[in-house]
């Protein structure tokens, strides 16, 4: 560009909002604001000559420098004419570029000083040629596809040989933001003014023609819907017409009736019915379709009002508890009780009883027994590794494959709203970052919240206050304590020799012969062989790997008589080691012969009750101490109690007193692989270690637990029935115990009792009296 300072001047500003006039353009202005008119009147007065320049931000009132682009145009205002509503109107024309140096001090209006840049034409005559066919062509293009642009404004442009001119008329007539217009108007360059255009022009181009491709597909599709809601509706004047009930409203008409005949409550019929009306008004290839269908499927398909008549026959009950079930005197009570309440008031809210036990008891069987006794219907959940709380509570409808949690689905099952509901392993419940469900499970186990129990699922609270809830659980111990709250413990004791004969004989084996085909001719169990398999193919304190063994024996006869090697099966002791194989256990593990240094302690397992061999063995040393056998954190600091004590009463036991740092001892668990924990082994340690010191045998005909402090007293323990059993199966005569477990001795069974002695004891001198056969002193 070639250009020279001609002109600079003081002349009245008039800034434009949301208007850019390009030099050569003439057009129509109203103009309101009080500055800009009396910068037109003072116009008017001398040579009609006026900037214009557009504001920046147009919610500008009194905008300053700094709100105007410097670049404006000088224009010529031809006529001034004062309107009826207050505004002037102006038709003006424009003339050249300016820009704008600065702000002159003017109250009245805006008076700025400008420059006017002398241009003359900065591109050779081709160039020029070649630039302004090429965006005649692309304006061309542009105006085929915009309606905004006439054909007579092409006609227009066309006849104009000035580049400069036929630049500004050109992007005066495109319908482009006023901040691309202004870049236009920045460019003096005539040719960069051509260039810039040139390239408005072909973005404007692809715009319009992706606007035209979006107009085309959105047209299809809106005439698509059109065409399918248009076939609907004769589809269904059509089914009307022929009284079809087989379309989407026969559908939404017994789904209707089927929600009035299920008798819900208000709040949910409610809902029910407008997820019909829903359901109705969505298309039948709509994804929100199948939701709606499925919430609807559940919302009818759950029990609302359905309900079993109790059978409140307590000798019935009694009658079939006994028939499933050998043993369980507590358990059978309190159900027996239960009934009896619910017959007097006829209003008792479902109880929850939780049964606790080794695995193999019967817990769950117990639970049916009970359904089965007062005739409810059964439902039993899994809760073994149920981390996420939404298998509790549900999942919420916007979730893909949403469904309510494992209760609602339970009570689908059920079919009625008061089932015994069996919740088994609830120990076993987990939590991660998905949720704590046994939070959840608070709600469903509180009797004075679970009427208002909710789902995410249902969005609708369900009443469960007439479900009779049974848990069971192998170790009370890892129930959280706010939901062990809720539930009455009931503890199932694992079953003695007697009672596990009675349930092979009387359940067991006659289930087995009809689950493998046979008949009680085809096969017969002695009473010793039974008993064999018992004590020497079995350790539990429930009856499963009985039934096992129970089930293998019926195999090995079942082909036996097929084979046609016997008509008829005899099972005697014999003929178990030969069926069954070799002894699994070893049953009477009592020491053959009284041992220094070796005392037999009695263990709580969730298996049952077990004995312990704890051995102690001394060596030269410097009073180290080494526990060996996969103790616990509890048992290890037992052991350390025990060593300090036998320390502190060395003197008075008759043993060196300097033992502690003459000898490294080392005690020992036999069965290194198996955990073991717990204080229960105190008093046992104590004598092994006191009998190694003072090389006295302990009696091998006596058992013994109990924990003991560091001045020698017998603290309470656990499991005396289990250990006890435990103790009878060894082959051990005497039992050494606390004596504040005597309230405990109830519970163990009367043929324990009457072949075992069991010896109270509050310190571990009296342990020492029937352990080591008498009080060990220095003068002996």
């Amino acid at each position: 560009m070639t250009s020279r300072q001609t002109e600079r001047r003081s002349i009245p500003l008039l800034p434009l909002r949301g208007v850019l006039v390009f030099p050569g353009m003439v057009l129509h202005l109203d103009v309101g604001r009080a500055k800009s008119v009396r910068a037109l009147e003072q116009v008017m007065v001398e040579d009609q000559e006026i900037i214009l320049a557009s504001q920046v931000d147009l919610s500008v009132d009194e905008p300053a420098k700094e709100d105007l682009y410097e670049v404006g145009t000088l224009a010529y205002v031809k006529q001034m004419v004062k309107m009826p509503n207050g505004t002037t109107r102006i038709l003006v024309e424009g003339l050249k570029r300016a820009t704008i140096e600065q702000f002159n001090e003017n109250d009245e209006y805006y008076d700025v000083s400008i420059t006017i840049p002398e241009q003359s034409s900065d591109v050779d005559d081709e160039k020029a040629t070649a630039l302004m066919r090429t965006v005649l062509k692309q304006f061309e293009n542009y105006t085929k596809l915009s309606t905004k642009v006439s054909k007579d404004t092409l006609k227009s442009v066309q006849d104009i040989d000035d580049p400069g001119y036929f630049a500004d008329l050109v992007a005066s007539h495109l319908p482009l933001q006023i901040k691309r217009k202004q870049s236009l108007l920045e460019a003096f360059s005539v040719e960069a003014r051509l260039e810039k255009l040139l390239e408005i022009l072909e973005n404007e181009r692809e715009v319009l023609g992706l606007e035209k491709k979006i107009g085309q597909r959105v047209k299809k599709s809106m005439e698509k819907t059109q065409k399918e809601y248009y076939l609907r509706e004769q589809m269904k004047a059509i089914q009307k017409e022929l009284g079809d009930k087989d379309g989407k409203g026969g559908e939404v008409e017994e789904l209707r009736s089927k929600i009035e005949s299920l008798n819900m409550p208000g709040n949910v019929e409610e809902k029910a019915l407008k997820e019909v009306a829903r359901y109705e008004r969505v298309p039948a290839s709509s994804a929100e379709s199948s939701v709606i269908r499925n919430y609807i499927d559940w919302l009818t398909s759950i029990p609302w009002s359905e309900k079993t008549e109790d059978r409140l026959d307590l000798a019935h009950a009694e009658k079939v508890l006994n028939e499933d079930h050998f043993g369980l005197e507590k358990v059978k009570e309190r159900v027996l009780e239960h009934l009896a309440v619910q017959q007097l008031t006829n209003s008792l809210r479902g109880p929850i009883l939780c049964l606790s036990g080794p695995p193999g008891v019967g817990k769950t069987s117990l639970a049916k027994s009970v359904a089965r006794s007062i005739e409810r219907e059964f439902v039993r959940i899994s809760l073994g590794g149920v981390r996420d709380e939404a298998e509790i509570r549900g999942h919420r409808r916007t979730y893909v494959g949403a469904m309510p949690g494992k209760m609602i689905q339970g009570m689908k099952k059920a079919g009625v709203m008061n089932p015994v509901f069996l919740l088994d392993e609830i120990d076993k419940m987990a939590s991660d970052f998905r949720g704590d469900p046994s939070s959840a499970m608070l709600e469903v186990l509180d009797p004075e919240q679970n009427n208002q129990f909710g789902d995410h699922y249902l969005e609708e609270t369900y009443d469960l206050s007439n479900v009779m809830f049974i848990t069971t659980a192998n170790q009370i111990a890892k129930i959280p304590a706010p939901l062990r709250d809720r539930m009455e413990m009931i503890h199932i004791a694992g079953y003695t020799e007697l009672e596990k004969q009675a349930i092979a004989t009387d359940h067991l084996l006659p289930k087995q012969i009809e689950a493998h085909g046979l008949t009680k001719q085809d096969i017969q169990i002695r009473e010793a062989a039974l008993l064999k398999v018992i004590r020497y193919y079995t350790r539990e304190a429930g009856v499963r790997n009985l039934e096992r063994q129970i089930a293998t024996l019926c195999r090995k006869a079942a082909k036996m008589i097929v084979a046609k090697e016997k008509k008829r099966v005899i099972v005697t002791e014999g003929l178990v080691t030969e069926l069954l194989g070799k002894p699994k256990y070893r049953y009477g593990k009592a020491e053959e012969e009284d041992q220094v240094g070796t005392a037999t302690g009695l263990a709580y397992t969730t298996a049952g009750g077990d004995t312990l061999a704890i051995e102690v063995s001394l060596a030269n040393g410097k009073g180290g101490l080494t526990l060996t056998g996969k103790l616990g954190d509890v048992m290890k600091e037992s052991a350390r109690a025990a060593f300090s004590y036998i320390r502190s009463k060395a003197e008075e036991f008759g043993i060196d007193e300097r033992f502690h740092e003459k000898y490294d001892v080392h005690i020992h668990v036999p069965e290194g692989a198996t955990p073991k924990d717990g204080p229960s082994a105190g008093i046992t340690m104590a004598t092994a270690l006191l009998s190694a010191l003072s090389n006295r045998p302990v009696l091998k005909e006596v058992g013994m637990t109990g924990e003991m402090t560091l001045r020698g007293r017998v603290l309470p323990i656990g499991g005396l029935k289990e250990k006890s059993m435990s103790a009878h199966r060894a082959g051990l005569t005497k039992i050494i115990f606390p004596k504040d477990n005597e309230k405990d001795l109830d519970d163990v069974p009367e043929s324990i009792r009457e072949t075992v002695e069991f010896v109270p004891v509050t310190h571990f001198d009296e342990v020492i009296a029937h352990a080591l056969g008498g009080v060990i002193d220095e003068r002996e």
